[in-house]
């Protein structure tokens, strides 16, 4: 058998809008996108589990600083919901627990969503990445330990009726960060009475990114390598809700070089520092008390890289 061939790496910053099919962890997405980029530096935005398709942004290099803000934002998602079926984990992966039956209307359901629209107490499921002593609860889980957890509060900015009939319905659900939809799907179950689980997932938006932009690995596969680059995003997309400051060059060289700069602007939380060429992203920063502060620098070598790509 011959061996495959060596990938040649290289430096490639931005952001790729994933449409992650079904059946894939966000990890094999991930690196099956960074082959194709042949990036030298990757990583994802937050896991989307195997049964989950949808949105899932991929940051490449200088990006990858930026993460965070993606991991921290509101998430939008097309549940579908089966009710009358309680399963272990809380999704179609599971074994039946319990069949009960339905007797649920279209007005039932709206009652019982109004009834979690805002912050809500959820216990995480045992079938989920978070860790509990360097382990994921997944791994307890099939080995059928119990792990006590802590109910942690997420909001439910809304929950609406997008399609469906007595015991199956698509959900359009807006949520923080955190929120467990599955836990949600059987949250719902409980409070009509019938017990429920979630049947499919597909993430729609993840803070300002939607799926309109979003491409398939079958798509870039097809591509040459001009066209694939032609798909990322910039540098600071995930930070594009943050307001811009553009610096001189003599300027910019001490902000990259983390000094603290005098700066005629009101207070803000979070900005976006650019030097005088029009992609000369430098990183985030802050501005208190008339100061640009800076929280998260980029390298010289790669602003460097941002000014000699060709990034839409």
């Amino acid at each position: 058998m011959q061996p495959r061939p060596r990938i040649v790496r290289r430096a490639v910053h931005g952001v790729l809008l994933l449409d992650k099919p079904l059946g894939l962890s966000s990890n094999d997405a991930l690196q099956r996108a960074k082959r194709l980029f042949r990036a030298e530096k990757a990583g994802h935005t937050g896991t989307l589990d195997p049964l989950a398709s949808g949105l899932l942004p991929l940051c490449f290099g200088a990006a990858t600083k930026f993460s965070q803000a993606s991991l921290d934002a509101d998430k939008r998602y097309l549940a579908t919901v089966q009710l009358g079926e309680t399963r272990v984990g809380g999704d179609l992966e599971g074994a039946v627990i319990e069949r009960r039956p339905v007797h649920t209307t279209r007005a039932d359901l709206e009652a019982a969503c109004a009834r979690f629209v805002g912050p809500i107490d959820q216990l995480p499921p045992m079938h989920s990445a978070l860790k509990h002593e360097g382990r994921a609860l997944y791994e307890y889980a099939r080995e059928g330990v119990e792990v006590e957890r802590t109910p942690r509060r997420v909001t439910i900015h809304s929950m609406a009726i997008v399609a469906g009939e007595h015991d199956r319905w698509t959900l359009d659900v807006r949520c923080s960060k955190g929120t467990y939809i599955r836990t949600l799907a059987e949250d719902l179950g409980a409070a009509l009475g019938c017990g429920a689980h979630l049947a499919g997932l597909r993430r729609t938006g993840a803070g300002g990114l939607t799926l309109d932009r979003a491409v398939t690995l079958e798509a870039l596969e097809a591509m040459d390598e001009p066209a694939r680059d032609a798909c990322l995003l910039s540098a600071d997309r995930l930070l594009a809700e943050c307001p811009e400051v553009r610096l001189a060059a003599e300027e910019a060289a001490r902000f990259l070089a983390g000094m603290r700069r005098r700066i005629d602007l009101p207070d803000a939380d979070c900005v976006r520092v650019f030097g005088p060429e029009p992609r000369a992203f430098l990183g985030s920063g802050h501005i208190a008390a008339g100061e640009l502060i800076s929280t998260r620098l980029l390298s010289p070598v790669e602003v460097q890289g941002l000014l000699q790509e060709r990034t839409p």
